[in-house]
């Protein structure tokens, strides 16, 4: 999952009315940033690479089902292993909290006392009785309804029950509360009567950093579907290069998100049966001059054959299509190849920068030319590596994003890229 921070300090607060039709943006800093939480000044840019590579085939395992069933505003980001954490306030008065912003998940939830089992976390637990605008959610509800996995217990409280493949998990109550998001004008935008999951049993593969997810993703319980016509379906974000790591961009909402402008190209979403995740079209991927047809994945060959995700580092393809595109790129490469660490493919010596061939994706009406920072990576002072690689589940990840401006437009159904320097941005 990919991390943003939201910096919410203000001695004034827009009300989500007060933001209606316009938009907002809050500050993207990425988990390596000397702002981050999770900052280490003993790792080097390559380390950081190598961890977060790591950290995000334990993420991808989470888009497998699991088998158990019971005026504008911007905020700020911070990236965990493939995790972009954000830094929001919950209740009245104001408690803050640090929690993944995933694009991947449809729930925000929380670790909340008193808590039978919580992972351990760095900052104190939300105490529901302390907030003075926290209501539990009653069942059945519309509210309760629209959760995924939930339940009602013999008292009549709304629960839920949040599995990932990974075997991470949380369990706990339905409530609403004011959720506060920092925002770039120096107001922060509330926003009452927030859906969220009061976690009370929660475990798995979550850093002591944070505390939660923010989801971000289709689900009607994500904060883009609350959100709702206050923010007109539309967010966008854009990634820094991991070299960038003092700097920080924006994570935008609303009007602040459309994406317009000299060299956006903008491919269908597509809807499917799973309405969590962010689906797009694969046509094909150019390397050179030479064009790869894509032949589908465990996501399909037809429409809808890939996701994109912000929290996912490395572009995840199935091992046939995988094969060829390895094939293209080590084809124009005049570097000696060199054993791949393990998770990654197509490694080269190279102490210094060598020359890579032209890389352009191909989504249906989006072709999105990447650049070297896209698709390779330093993991040693000697060595490079491809950020593409094999696997079953087919994901547009993290690093080809970088230095593009990733707009979601969930009314019209698109996803819209530009090339942008995120740190001007």
């Amino acid at each position: 999952m990919a991390a943003v921070v939201f910096g919410i300090l203000a001695l004034s607060t827009l009300s989500l009315i007060d933001a209606h039709g316009g938009g907002f943006s809050v500050e993207l800093i990425h988990r390596d940033s000397v702002k981050s939480p999770f900052y280490s000044p003993f790792e080097t840019n390559s380390d950081r690479i190598t961890n977060a590579v790591r950290r995000s085939f334990d993420r991808v395992n989470r888009f497998k089902p699991s088998s158990v069933s019971t005026k504008a505003a911007e905020a700020e980001i911070i990236l965990d292993s493939g995790e972009y954490l954000l830094n929001i306030s919950l209740g009245t008065p104001g408690f803050d909290v640090v929690a993944i912003a995933d694009t991947g998940s449809g729930l925000i939830w929380t670790q909340c006392k008193p808590c039978s089992q919580c992972f351990k976390q760095d900052a104190p637990l939300f105490d529901p009785s302390k907030s003075s605008t926290y209501r539990t959610i009653s069942c059945p509800t519309r509210e309760c309804a629209r959760v995924g996995r939930s339940s009602c217990t013999s008292d009549g409280t709304c629960r839920y029950a949040t599995i990932y493949g990974d075997g991470s998990f949380s369990y706990g109550v339905i409530a609403s509360d004011t959720l506060t998001l920092g925002s770039t004008t120096g107001r922060p935008v509330a926003l009452p009567k927030t859906v969220f999951g009061c976690g009370l049993n929660n475990g798995g593969t979550f850093s002591e950093k944070n505390s939660g997810i923010i989801g971000l993703a289709g689900g009607e319980s994500s904060l883009i579907s609350q959100l709702g016509t206050s923010i007109a379906g539309k967010f966008s974000y854009c990634l820094l290069p991991t070299s960038e790591a003092g700097k920080s961009s924006k994570m935008n909402f609303g009007t602040n998100a459309v994406v317009s402008g000299r060299g956006v190209v903008s491919t269908p979403l597509v809807k499917k049966s799973s309405n969590t995740f962010y689906f797009l079209t694969l046509e094909a991927i150019t390397v050179g001059t030479k064009r790869i047809k894509y032949t589908g994945s465990s996501s399909g060959s037809g429409e809808g054959n890939i996701i994109i995700d912000s929290g996912t580092t490395l572009t995840l393809l199935p091992s046939d299509f995988y094969s060829q595109l390895e094939s293209a790129v080590d084809e124009l490469i005049k570097a000696k190849r060199v054993e791949a660490p393990q998770g990654l493919s197509l490694c080269y010596e190279a102490p210094d920068d060598i020359k890579v061939p032209d890389v352009t994706v191909h989504f249906t009406d989006a072709d999105v030319t990447l650049k070297p920072l896209n698709t390779f990576f330093r993991i040693s002072e000697t060595t490079i590596c491809f950020t593409f690689t094999s696997y079953d589940i087919a994901i547009y990840g993290n690093l080809a994003q970088m230095n593009f401006l990733v707009g979601y437009d969930t009314e019209k159904q698109t996803v819209s890229f530009k090339p942008t320097d995120c740190s001007k941005s």
